[in-house]
């Protein structure tokens, strides 16, 4: 399995490896790497070199030698990839935090990203009111009673879909893992800065795309995160999907990511088309 360093952390990452133009994804909170393992399986008949990686805390990534990050931080891990790989430049994106993460990539390196795929995310800063729902969410889960009815719960919200198994994956995973190993990720998460007012400084083409029924990423966040993109054509909307639209409708997530990729990489690709999606 491949690693990169950036700065004290082994950051694990997964590619395809072929001759196509980079889709570079980066997952949601309390998810890994492998929640793209249902696009890739829908994109593995196109030319796209799908290329994911796990944030810190999160999958076979850990937090090197200081706990204390930011989504810049999270920004140079994923070009750090790129360069492990030799690539020069990609369509960057992510889920929810995977999203926090692209953005600061394209606004870090704007010549290394010539798409955005934005997939249940915002651009804005934690309110106060999320502040405390997440401080009291993570203190429950990092250090409160019985886990799996916390995780029983969150699993539907989380996701969405009406697939128990896929919940029960996740469900699973969370109960076998170490709680208290994502306080330093929570950290990040509840005090991450906002990027609203930079967006019109991004150009490249960009998919804001939101699951229907997602509570989180609300339409109303996702338009103001689309009317801020110049690059971006409205929000596309997932018909009953939720917060992870990405795992449960990946058909329909991946027909608009190689229409991102088509229209961010016109000469290089011959995909959508072949996928009949």
């Amino acid at each position: 399995m491949p690693f990169v360093h950036s700065d004290s952390v082994n950051i694990h990452f997964h590619t395809d490896a072929v001759h196509g133009p980079t889709l570079l994804l980066a997952h949601g909170f309390l998810m890994d790497e492998s929640m793209f393992d249902p696009i890739r399986k829908v994109l593995a008949h196109t030319d796209i070199n799908v290329v994911t990686w796990d944030g810190r805390g999160h999958g076979r990534t850990g937090y090197g030698d200081n706990p204390g990050f930011d989504y810049w931080d999270l920004a140079t891990d994923g070009l750090r990839v790129l360069d492990a790989l030799g690539i020069e430049n990609a369509i960057v994106g992510g889920v929810s935090q995977g999203g926090y993460a692209a953005l600061r990539m394209a606004l870090l390196a704007p010549e290394r990203v010539t798409g955005l795929a934005l997939l249940d995310t915002e651009a804005d800063a934690c309110t106060r009111d999320d502040e405390t729902f997440y401080e009291n969410f993570f203190d429950e889960w990092c250090d409160g009673g019985a886990l799996r009815p916390l995780a029983q719960d969150l699993a539907p919200r989380l996701i969405g879909g009406t697939d128990p198994e896929i919940w029960q994956t996740w469900i699973t995973r969370w109960l076998a893992a170490d709680r208290t190993a994502i306080r330093p990720a929570a950290d990040c998460l509840i005090g991450r800065d906002s990027v609203r007012g930079r967006l019109g400084e991004i150009s490249v083409p960009a998919l804001v795309l939101r699951g229907e029924h997602d509570h989180s990423s609300t339409a109303d966040k996702c338009t103001q995160l689309a009317d801020g993109l110049p690059g971006a054509n409205g929000v596309r909307t997932v018909a009953g999907a939720g917060h992870g639209c990405a795992l449960t409708h990946p058909e329909q997530v991946a027909a608009a990511l190689a229409a991102l990729v088509t229209a961010s990489a016109p000469d290089a690709v011959q995909s959508a088309a072949v996928v009949g999606i």
